[in-house]
């Protein structure tokens, strides 16, 4: 139950300053494209045919039951990340609010939001990139090295590169990656505007009926899956050391973000579904690039299609895997598991030992994990987190009345009351082998933390003094 207080994470990070060896260079602008570009990827390009399958052409009503969930929830992130703008995001809220074990189990749960989550949306990059290979030159990469397993695939050769890829620019410095990450949600936004031009010309309403065949339950269950695509807003706070004037800058960047991505899936859905029947979308890869190739009557557009799929999976391979790194570094500075994350390049300002180390060991379930049990174990693991997060705000008003922050959750205590119980109601409908997966990985979590964590934590010997936070250390 022990708890650093924000003012103490505030200080132990130099987060009013400089951070702790990081640079703030994002601006408003910046910060909003990345969050975009954490969110916008895999999610709607490859999942949306799962999500379909469920629901049918409600999929539109799933999308906006997901999102429900996430404003509630983005809410809370919103007032913590302005009160606490650290590098440790929901780790670092609920240590200051529900204590240490909790801390760390969330800190474990991230590791599926980012980690897990940059291995299922490279999964997806390489269904693209057969897409657009095909396109231009009419060959395609062999089955069983660009196709999860499951589909006919053995390793998946793509979704490691793209990982690599990531790895690289994210070692290379923030401001680099940030500029990368804008010009990639920029190009991904205006290809999903170009896909919703070209399929609402097909649009017919005699798609939509029946509208919902599998009733509340298939509007349910393609909710749980459609939240798959929202996942990574939350990674904005994460930035919270790198970001300008961060206790006004993220809760706008959140906010924003929320609003662009929610109306643009479900005018994706909506025309999808318009342009061809749920049936034909149902469990189809690529499904946006086959929907505008049966529009147009050429392979032109879906190559189109096809790239703009490929720049936005791995702009959201970028950002979460941005993410994992920071956490990482927050948990290290800690304690609570090894220092060599918390390790930043006085070169380049960036964790460069810790982004190699998260490349590496997430590479490999990107290349041999089926994506459906990727997505679903991610995805209870990122509700359980936005969970204990509507609690953390709650927490925070009776702890520290008095914690200075820019925005405050509109409806206290209800309004993250009701984040609780959506995020609950999603849980529930992940079904029981992911329940039970998720189990264990939770039993696993906190026997790391009783046999490392516990025993390494910073805190327990003793709390620093304020602005003496330790000092960036050079990477081999």
């Amino acid at each position: 139950m022990r708890i650093k207080s924000p003012a103490q994470l505030v200080a132990d990070s130099g987060a009013d300053l400089e951070g702790h060896g990081l640079r703030r260079t994002m601006g408003l602008f910046q910060l909003v494209c990345f969050g975009v570009g954490a969110i916008v990827g895999t999610g709607i390009f490859v999942g949306l045919s799962d999500s379909v399958s469920e629901a049918g052409p409600a999929v539109v009503v799933s999308f906006a039951l997901a999102a429900i969930t996430c404003v509630f929830t983005a809410f809370s992130f919103a007032e913590l990340g302005s009160a606490i703008p650290v590098s440790g995001s929901s780790y670092s809220f609920a240590y200051a609010t529900l204590g240490e074990r909790t801390a760390f189990l969330v800190g474990w749960c991230l590791l599926l939001e980012y980690g897990v989550s940059a291995s299922a949306v490279a999964v997806g990059w390489g269904q693209y990139l057969n897409e657009l290979l095909h396109s231009l030159t009419g060959l395609s990469l062999p089955a069983a090295l660009s196709a999860p397993p499951g589909d006919g695939g053995v390793v998946n050769v793509p979704a490691v590169v793209v990982m690599v890829l990531a790895a690289l620019l994210l070692a290379r410095g923030v401001r680099e990656s940030a500029r990368a990450t804008a010009v990639m949600a920029v190009v991904k936004i205006a290809i999903l505007v170009l896909f919703c031009a070209i399929a609402f010309t097909a649009y017919t309403s005699d798609n939509l009926s029946p509208f919902s065949p599998h009733h509340l339950a298939g509007i349910t269950s393609g909710a749980s899956l459609a939240f798959f695509s929202y996942i990574g807003f939350d990674a904005i706070t994460t930035a919270g050391e790198e970001v300008k004037n961060p206790r006004r800058n993220i809760p706008l960047a959140i906010m924003i973000c929320i609003g662009v991505v929610t109306l643009l899936y479900c005018l994706v859905a909506l025309a999808a579904i318009g342009a061809m029947s749920a049936d034909d979308v149902a469990d189809r890869p690529a499904a946006l690039s086959l929907i505008v190739n049966d529009v147009t009557g050429s392979t032109v557009g879906g190559g189109v299609i096809a790239f703009g799929a490929l720049v936005a999976i791995a702009s959201v391979v970028l950002a979460v895997m941005y993410g994992q790194t920071r956490i990482l570094l927050s948990m290290s500075r800690d304690g609570l598991v090894p220092r060599v994350f918390e390790r930043v390049s006085p070169k380049t300002s960036t964790p460069v030992a810790g982004t190699w180390i998260v490349a590496a060991t997430f590479a490999v379930p990107a290349a041999v994990v089926p994506l459906d049990v990727v997505m679903n174990l991610t995805t209870i693991g990122t509700l359980a987190v936005m969970a204990v997060v509507n609690v953390a705000v709650i927490a925070l008003r009776r702890r520290y009345p008095d914690t200075e922050t820019r925005f405050r959750v509109p409806f206290h205590p209800v309004t993250p009351a009701l984040g609780v119980a959506c995020c609950l109601y999603l849980m529930w409908g992940t079904g029981r082998a992911t329940w039970l997966q998720f189990s264990v990985f939770l039993l696993a979590g906190a026997v790391v933390y009783a046999l490392y964590g516990r025993r390494n934590s910073r805190l327990a010997a003793g709390p620093r003094q304020a602005g003496t936070g330790p000092k960036p250390l050079v990477d081999a």
